[in-house]
């Protein structure tokens, strides 16, 4: 990462944000998200990441050579590999993870090259204007303090480069059964990065349906059950400057 001038966050909310994470990592079953193991889990990787190359070849994107990207969030590495895979460098690329557990695994797997640091995004020294794309995947739904979240967003505005975007996918509905995690409507995505053009799809067949489905109907079903679908992953640009 370069310097520039940190934006302390609330220590408060940090504290809060890993309590909610390792209650969430106890409570599940890691079988659930597992690519190999759950029919649902690859349906909802494969269909984002369809969409995900969808929006940024039509941003005119047609390779990632030569970008910058940061996921703020990055958790074991799963998006970070993603991104190798569609041709970005990986010392073009960074990662941010509250949790060294997270981080751990994602420096294990992760080429050499790529970065990982630990600790609060918020106070992480990127240079403003420096990134193509900063990725919040399922991010801004487990930070319940909205004057939190509302600086984090800001504060990832200003690393995305003129032209550039920030890529948020979220669930846009509330769990009732999740107390530590709210919705994220594309109203609070737009409230979020106000000066942003969006483009935004709705994806995602709801897990706790598609973990009931015959591993045959889970793809048929994600194609024709628009109205289950749960997220949505929405690119956020910012407007280029004026030549």
């Amino acid at each position: 990462m370069t310097s520039s001038t940190p934006t302390p966050a609330p220590a408060p909310e940090a504290q809060a944000v890993a309590a909610r994470y390792a209650r969430r990592d106890a409570a599940q079953d890691a079988q659930h998200y597992s690519l190999y193991a759950s029919a649902s889990a690859l349906q909802a990787q494969q269909e984002r990441l369809r969409t995900w190359v969808q929006l940024w070849r039509a941003h005119g994107w047609h390779n990632l050579a030569g970008l910058h990207f940061t996921e703020v969030g990055c958790g074991s590495g799963g998006n970070l590999h993603d991104l190798v895979r569609l041709g970005a460098e990986p010392q073009r690329l960074q990662g941010l993870e509250l949790l060294p557990e997270r981080a751990a695994h994602a420096r294990a797997t992760l080429p050499a090259a790529l970065s990982v640091h630990v600790g609060d995004a918020a106070s992480a020294a990127i240079e403003h204007g420096s990134q193509h794309a900063v990725l919040a995947f399922t991010l801004f739904s487990s930070l319940l303090d909205a004057r939190f979240r509302t600086a984090l967003a800001q504060q990832m505005w200003q690393w995305v480069a003129p032209g550039g975007g920030v890529l948020v996918y979220d669930f846009v509905v509330n769990n009732p059964r999740n107390p530590d995690v709210q919705g994220m409507p594309l109203a609070e995505v737009r409230r979020l990065f106000p000066h942003a053009r969006l483009h935004s799809r709705r994806i995602t067949l709801a897990p706790p349906v598609a973990r009931r489905l015959p591993r045959s109907l889970v793809a048929p079903c994600a194609s024709l059950l628009p109205f289950l679908r749960t997220h949505r992953l929405t690119w956020a640009v910012k407007p280029a400057q004026p030549s």
